[in-house]
């Protein structure tokens, strides 16, 4: 099996992998189009690959798109698990109303950038004046309801199946869960029940790598959003090699093709 990574850090221990600066994209073409997989394209590749050349991508085009930014993330999972998304509202810059935002949410409320991740782009917004500067730098604006909670659980889920979660801890007085702003981790008492959410909600949206982050809630479990880009060291710590699994992936998915976007009828 031939191997093509664009992002070598993903892909370190996988065996028979040649990288391709992402800016070589062109220039390497042959390269690329005798690979049986293309691993860890960058966004603005993916639709050359997959729709141009045909080639199998990991992760796959659905983790992609959905996961591109928030707005469709969230989207796909009103359509699909309603009741475990936190309330969310997103609305233009054009049409924003302060006064029914607040009305709607009450402050504390919580906003954020469609494109971001490790705690980058979300605010903890308390009152009017930061909500004003939050919808002057955000041509959509995506709010959400603050639920009440001082963790997180991160649940990453590669292939077919989670292969590890933990709980993100944020520090005391602190709003951000994430490790990069100084949360720490912690393995015990994993809830079954946010295990099994995330194998459902990968499964349905054909979702194949990806880092869930789950708040719990009065044993209610939301999703707040998935990440495609994961950091990996929260599984390090307890010796879980993420490339492991994506190898063993990719190895019994050799012969199916996951980014065809259409099936025949007969």
């Amino acid at each position: 099996m031939k191997l093509v990574t664009f992002n070598p850090l993903k892909t370190i221990g996988i065996p028979n992998v040649t990288y391709i600066k992402p800016e070589n994209i062109f220039k390497e073409i042959e390269k690329i189009k005798e690979a049986d997989y293309i691993l860890f394209p960058e966004y603005w590749q993916v639709n050359s690959l997959v729709y141009g050349l045909k080639k199998k991508i990991f992760p796959n085009i659905s983790t992609y798109q959905l996961g591109h930014n928030k707005i469709e993330t969230t989207r796909a999972l009103w359509a699909t698990f309603p009741k475990n998304v936190p309330y969310t509202q997103i609305i233009g810059k054009d049409n924003a109303n302060i006064e029914i935002i607040e009305e709607e949410f009450e402050y504390p409320l919580v906003a954020k950038e469609i494109k971001n991740s490790m705690g980058r782009g979300v605010f903890l917004v308390n009152n009017r004046s930061e909500l004003k500067r939050y919808i002057e730098n955000n041509e959509i604006l995506y709010i959400q309801e603050r639920l009440p909670i001082d963790r997180d659980l991160r649940i990453v889920y590669v292939g077919n199946k989670v292969i590890g979660a933990y709980w993100r801890i944020a520090s005391e007085g602190e709003f951000h869960n994430n490790i990069a702003k100084g949360a720490s981790y912690d393995y015990n008492n994993i809830p079954l029940e946010a295990i099994e959410l995330v194998e459902r909600v990968a499964a349905t949206l054909d979702v194949n790598h990806a880092g869930f982050d789950i708040a719990v809630v009065s044993n209610n479990y939301y999703l707040l959003e998935y990440n495609v880009m994961f950091g990996n060291q929260g599984l390090r710590n307890v010796g879980i090699e993420v490339e492991k699994y994506i190898h063993e992936y990719l190895l019994e998915n050799h012969d199916f093709n996951p980014n065809t976007p259409f099936t025949r009828a007969s």
